[in-house]
């Protein structure tokens, strides 16, 4: 059974960076498309970025592109995503999720609904 757990989360001020984890169990990380969602209060979950079965495609919404960065350890079958100058908008829950039936080479952030596995999420919250 795939199973995904989110780490890494924390107090962050505007500027900073953190580094999620994505710990991946049950499936290979090269199996499937793999990606990062967030969602902050009141607001409806949106795409961060995405990364193909064979990590050759990434993907990034537009509010986070050239600040945050998406990874992957085969070894340890673990995802990441490195986030750096944090804003407070980027305050939320971060999902990570698996679309199981991605085909090779594709992943996208467009459609949460693509991803059929979830992790319970990790928050990410700013202080003043």
């Amino acid at each position: 059974q795939l199973q995904l757990v989110e780490s890494g989360g924390g107090l962050v001020q505007p500027g900073g960076s953190l580094r999620l984890s994505c710990a991946v169990s049950g499936w290979p990380l090269n199996a499937f498309a793999i990606g990062w969602f967030r969602q902050a209060p009141g607001k409806e979950r949106e795409g961060v970025s995405c990364i193909s079965n064979n990590g050759r495609t990434t993907n990034y919404g537009d509010p986070v592109k050239g600040r945050f960065v998406i990874s992957r350890d085969i070894d340890m079958n673990t995802m990441y995503l490195q986030m750096s100058s944090l804003q407070p908008e980027d305050t939320g829950i971060y999902y990570c999720a698996a679309d199981v039936v991605a085909d090779n080479n594709i992943c996208s952030v467009l459609v949460a609904n693509d991803y059929s596995n979830w992790g319970q999420g990790t928050q990410v919250t700013f202080s003043s």
